[in-house]
């Protein structure tokens, strides 16, 4: 009798096509352009002007214009409305509770809880996700005794004017070659999005918590990667999201410090900088593209590479020590932050009105 061989799809050589070797469709290269351009501009006109935190001036750009793929009135909104409400917020309140610890925790669990609400409603969720990752990097800066408040708010709302004025000129040089689908609109249950928002919430309050208690100011990339684990607002998606968000900035560190190694001396020209942080940008675009534009492995290396460039790359900062300190920090900031996600997912469980009920995938 004859042993015959089980012939499925997944055993067939070529029967399955690996999405990180799939080409890029016309769209997503020029999305790939757009932000390594966008970011590249921020970048090279903070520097030129000599303007501070020029970490928002190369992340922004990579936001607005890495996750999502069109530019609209209702985004610009968006974008412009964040930057409003993080402004009075960071102005008012860490003005007035900066030195008060329960009033001020209480303050940003209030106001992460309203942005994580916009997110798991879905119509405004770029408002949330910008919200959430502004006001954790302006509240981290903030936390430095050295630090003007006024001027972290002034580069705030500059870069936020840059990055929309840069949005557009890159849609303009750069636009899509063909019309994009919408996506559909997905209808959860209340407890799906109750259980996603007092998750959200609790965990990023949490992280803000230990990052100003234990006094690390050094540590931006760990306290933003444990608030962009929590993107997908539950603990499959948020798995997911700190295994990329790991490889992601591992590979960041590991360029940096390429790229550290590659100038020596010359880092203090900045056109060398620029085509160096061009060339990674462009680079980690395609592989964020091929993910499906989320917030993978591709974003986590972008965002690695604007915030050791935007902060650390000169003649004064060596990034040797800054890469292997970030990653050291930033996997032990997403292993603590993934464990207690799946501590919230657990207790919220046990309650019918915050219970998390998988979706389940269409035939």
């Amino acid at each position: 009798m004859k042993k015959t061989l089980l012939k499925l799809p997944i055993f067939r050589r070529g029967s399955v096509i690996n999405p990180a070797h799939r080409p890029l469709t016309a769209n997503e290269v020029r999305q790939c352009l757009r932000v390594a351009f966008g970011a590249t501009l921020g970048f090279t006109i903070s520097k030129l002007m000599g303007w501070n935190y020029g970490t928002f001036f190369t992340v922004y750009p990579m936001l607005l214009l890495g996750l999502v793929p069109v530019l609209n009135s209702h985004i610009i909104r968006q974008f412009l409305a964040n930057m409003t409400l993080v402004t009075v917020f960071v102005l008012i309140v860490q003005g007035m509770f900066g030195n008060q610890p329960v009033p001020m925790t209480i303050a940003v669990f209030i106001i992460l809880a309203f942005m994580f609400r916009c997110m798991s409603q879905g119509a405004h969720y770029l408002f949330g996700a910008l919200g959430v990752v502004g006001l954790s990097m302006q509240l981290h800066f903030a936390s430095y005794s050295t630090a003007s408040v006024n001027d972290l708010v002034m580069s705030n709302i500059a870069a936020s004017l840059l990055t929309v004025l840069v949005a557009m000129l890159m849609h303009i040089i750069f636009p899509d070659v063909q019309p994009r689908a919408m996506r559909p609109v997905v209808i959860k249950p209340k407890s799906n999005s109750h259980h996603e928002v007092i998750l959200a919430s609790t965990i990023a309050t949490l992280s803000f918590v230990v990052f100003q208690v234990l006094d690390l100011q050094d540590s931006l990339s760990a306290q933003v990667s444990s608030v962009l684990i929590l993107f997908p607002l539950n603990l499959y998606g948020a798995g997911r999201a700190a295994f990329n968000r790991a490889i992601g900035t591992l590979i960041g560190c590991n360029v940096g410090l390429a790229w550290q190694l590659v100038l020596l001396d010359h880092s203090g020209i900045l056109w060398f900088v620029s085509i160096a942080l061009w060339i990674s940008i462009m680079l980690f675009a395609r592989h964020h593209m091929l993910e499906g534009g989320g917030s993978g492995a591709g974003f986590g290396a972008m965002t690695t590479m604007g915030i050791l460039f935007g902060q650390y790359l000169s003649p004064q900062h060596d990034l040797v020590y800054n890469t292997l300190y970030r990653f050291t920090s930033v996997s032990v900031s997403v292993a603590v932050t993934l464990i207690a996600v799946y501590l919230m997912h657990r207790l919220l469980n046990k309650f019918e009105s915050t219970r998390f009920i998988v979706p389940t995938p269409p035939n």
